[in-house]
């Protein structure tokens, strides 16, 4: 069942048993709020927690997929952090594992696709944060939206649509070797008319 959005369930859970719905994360992301949270953790690191709580949904056997904040996840675990609040957002524990899968799927709440944009078998998303891989595009699209490329929208996964509209544009060696310069390229390219058709699109005006 889907929990009413006004009456969240929380609880505790260790990061080592939330599953992921992507394959990969941007390492650069997941470096940046290392960072914060680091800079947090004498200071508020408790209250900041509690702020951010992860959603999840319970799918067969009880185990929660995380259907957002996969980098602060991967972060928090990567800083020896072993539990987080979640809130849930829906309850589908009652069915099986495919139906479960493709209802995640087709509710926007599953990403099979790997590292270059390719679509994946179910089968293929990790088992835990700690197993998901580096998208550098995915990285690439969070900072040109820092950067006013784009508008944060609620579109689920925008980010990754992002992520595959600049690879064909940026290439993999001036991502590599020198990321400042392909975030101009890529701000240009996310201000352009063949940009248009992407959630949260405001090209230069």
């Amino acid at each position: 069942m889907l929990n009413h959005p006004t009456q969240p369930v929380l609880h505790t859970v260790p990061i080592e048993k939330l599953r992921p719905t992507q394959m990969t994360v941007g390492f650069r992301e997941v470096a940046r709020k290392r960072h914060d949270w680091r800079e947090r953790l004498d200071r508020d690191g408790p209250d900041f927690l509690g702020r951010h709580m992860i959603p999840v949904v319970v799918g067969p056997g009880g185990t929660m997929w995380l259907i957002d904040n996969h980098h602060l996840a991967r972060a928090l675990h990567d800083e020896g952090v072993e539990e987080v609040l979640v809130q849930i957002v829906a309850t589908l524990d009652h069915l099986g594992k495919r139906r479960f899968l493709t209802f995640m799927d087709n509710r926007n709440w599953l990403h099979p696709y790997d590292a270059e944009g390719r679509r994946r078998p179910y089968d293929d998303v990790p088992r835990s944060v700690a197993k998901l891989i580096d998208d550098p595009y995915r990285s690439l699209a969070g900072e040109i939206r820092r950067a006013g490329g784009y508008a944060k929208v609620d579109t689920p996964y925008a980010e990754f649509l992002w992520a595959d509209f600049l690879r064909p544009r940026i290439s993999p060696k001036l991502l590599a070797r020198d990321f400042d310069k392909a975030v101009m390229k890529a701000l240009h390219a996310a201000h352009g008319e063949e940009a248009i058709y992407l959630p949260g699109y405001c090209g230069t005006h």
